[in-house]
Order: C-alpha cells, then structure tokens, then sequence
C-alpha cells in the first residue's frame, strides 16, 4: 500500500559533508540516520528530504 502522506521533498543546505537527519516531526519522524554527501547532495532514504553541500563547504581538511 503507498504511503499518501508523504511530504514534498524538502531542501536543506549544509556545511558538512556528514548530516544526522531524523525526519523532523519530534515523535513522528523517524530513527536518527547520519548521511555521508559524497558528491553535491545525498536523499535521506527515510524521508526523502534532500541535503545540498554548500558551495565550497565540505572539504574536511584534517579529517
């Protein structure tokens, strides 16, 4: 049975090229799940929100 109320898919710019993404939503989100952006951007295969690396960002220098 498909999920209908899935939300649109959500934009969120970021610095770091690992994120933690919960779905938001406190109780209704879903498991924290950290996300390695290995390009431009990564989906969360959970809520489908989209995280973008900043131009420049990322470059985990030391790390």
């Amino acid at each position: 049975m498909a999920d209908t109320t899935t939300k649109p898919t959500e934009i969120i710019h970021v610095d770091e090229r690992t994120v933690a993404c919960d779905g938001g939503d406190g109780a209704l989100g879903h498991p924290r799940v950290f996300l390695r952006i290995e390009g431009r951007d990564k989906l969360c295969p959970y809520c489908s929100r989209l995280y973008v690396l900043n131009e420049g960002a990322g470059d985990d220098h030391g790390h």
